[in-house]
């Protein structure tokens, strides 16, 4: 941990006079009040100290500067080692949230993690804190991570000072190291074996993780959002495989634990459904995003006064166009719920349209999508020298992603020619389609084989799965079309209209005649 003597100062903090050993009273009552509730395991009090005071003191005493020092508030906590390592968690994410971080503050950030998870691997860690702050923990490990090798990738304009720190910490923020750390929370707290046998007693599940016979909570769910934080990084790397691999043990198609915090549940989501976007998993993509933004679309309103709430709102508008690039490669609306295609249309409807058409135009429209809804690719290794001339290197795995992404675009352009026909016949003879679409027969051959290569892709079981809404067999010569008919939603249909009415009810109500 460092000391406050190696502090580092960034320009704002020296303008401000901010001083790291100066403790205010209310961040001493802050500090001996969350030291005493982690003590007695009183995790509600925690969470509301996390999410409320925390944030409100930050507003009014820290909005542009740190807070103080570990060194300065560790009298206050009887220099409890492990709550010290917590508050420098605490400290470091407020400072990458409000301020801009120096090299060598992103470096001590990661050596205090490198005491922290120690800590609760290796160690009796006997505390019981909030889902919140645990998935915090972790999902401020990945984005410091993932903002780290951006910062070095921007090699340009760095200073001879951080070049030479970047020479000398060249193990901080390694990618083996982030990996191993998150590999080593889920395997010591064996949660994969926890949700197996939970498939029978639910008992994690239905108490959100938290271990009411007196016990921790620590490690059990730190191992349970370290799986979603390697989903994260994998998809980060561009491993879309074995990102859904370590996501496999939780089971997405029920509420569980990562249902419990709403940041948790959306970066779940946003990076499977990524995921199996880039797999060609289109109906998966497009399943499980129309349930999240569905979710959100219906209680958005309960979280405008959280932190999160600015980041809820970006992922979801994001996700609106990851399903508009989903739904545009493979037309499935029938897996869409009526609200949510609603808000779609308001939002894509004309893009979709132009994305119809195989031209430049539409191509544009795919690339500007992608490039908005993609994750912040990043490339893990440090160039083998620092020698000059530096160049940036922070957009090359985004454009490396965009390139792939864009080229199955094409192919699967080319296709769309085919779907159009096969849509309007239920048969059709070889001879003919080929004629209309102005090829050979074994040309129109190949043709159809690879729309049936790319209407189907592998899933996490190794099953292949179609995700074609049209699909056809060919015997003596002759197509015969199958098309999947989506049974009706008369349910829906009627409760939006009671909901209109009973609007409409309503204003009537307040109408007053004269």
């Amino acid at each position: 941990m460092a000391s406050s003597n190696e502090y580092e100062e960034g320009p704002g903090e020296r303008e401000s006079g901010y001083d790291p050993n100066m403790v205010p009273d209310s961040v001493k009552s802050f500090v001996s009040h969350m030291y005493r509730h982690i003590r007695d395991k009183n995790v509600y009090e925690i969470h509301q100290m996390c999410e409320t005071s925390f944030q409100s003191i930050s507003e009014r005493l820290f909005k542009d500067t740190p807070w103080p020092s570990v060194e300065a508030i560790a009298p206050y906590v009887d220099n409890d080692h492990v709550f010290c390592l917590l508050y420098r968690e605490m400290w470091f994410r407020h400072l990458y949230a409000r301020l801009s971080p120096t090299l060598k503050q992103r470096i001590d950030s990661y050596d205090n993690y490198c005491s922290l998870f120690p800590v609760v691997l290796h160690g009796v860690v006997n505390m019981q804190l909030p889902n919140q702050w645990l998935w915090d923990m972790v999902d401020e490990f990945v984005y410091q991570f993932q903002s780290f090798c951006q910062f070095r990738a921007k090699l340009k304009n760095k200073t001879e000072e951080e070049i030479a720190l970047l020479r000398q910490h060249d193990k901080a923020w390694n990618v083996y190291g982030v990996l191993n750390f998150l590999q080593a929370l889920v395997e010591k707290s064996c949660i994969i074996q926890i949700l197996e046998h939970d498939k029978d007693g639910l008992e994690f599940t239905e108490t959100d993780g938290y271990d009411f016979s007196g016990g921790s909570n620590v490690l059990k769910v730190l191992g349970y959002f370290s799986m979603v934080g390697l989903l994260r990084v994998h998809c980060l790397l561009g491993d879309y495989h074995t990102a859904l691999k370590w996501l496999q043990p939780i089971d997405i198609t029920q509420p569980g634990v990562y249902t419990s915090v709403i940041g948790c549940h959306i970066a779940t989501i946003y990076h499977y459904g990524f995921a199996t976007l880039m797999l060609r998993r289109y109906v998966d993509a497009v399943r499980e995003f129309n349930k999240i933004l569905l979710y959100i679309f219906k209680t958005k309103q309960y979280h405008q006064k959280s932190p999160q709430y600015e980041q809820l709102l970006k992922k979801n508008e994001q996700m609106y166009a990851l399903l508009a690039l989903s739904l545009s490669l493979c037309p499935q609306t029938k897996l869409v719920d009526e609200s949510v295609n609603s808000q779609l249309r308001d939002k894509y409807g004309e893009k979709m349209m132009r994305m119809l058409r195989s031209d430049d135009e539409a191509f544009g429209i795919y690339d500007e999508l992608f490039s908005y809804a993609c994750p912040k690719f990043i490339t893990p290794s440090a160039p083998p020298t620092f020698e000059e001339p530096l160049v940036n290197y922070n957009q090359d795995a985004y454009r490396l992603q965009l390139k792939m992404f864009l080229y199955e675009v094409k192919q699967q352009q080319l296709l769309s020619g085919v779907r159009t026909f096969l849509k309007v016949y239920s048969s059709i003879s070889l001879a003919k389609l080929a004629n209309y679409m102005e090829v050979d027969e074994p040309t129109l051959r190949t043709i159809l084989l690879t729309y049936k290569h790319k209407t189907h892709s592998v899933d996490s079981d190794g099953r292949i799965i179609s995700n074609a809404d049209i699909d056809f067999f060919i015997n003596n010569d002759m197509i015969y079309v199958v098309e999947s008919k989506p049974a009706k939603r008369y349910g829906d249909f009627f409760l939006r209209q009671i909901a209109k009415l009973e609007g409409v009810i309503n204003d009537m109500d307040r109408v007053k005649l004269e």
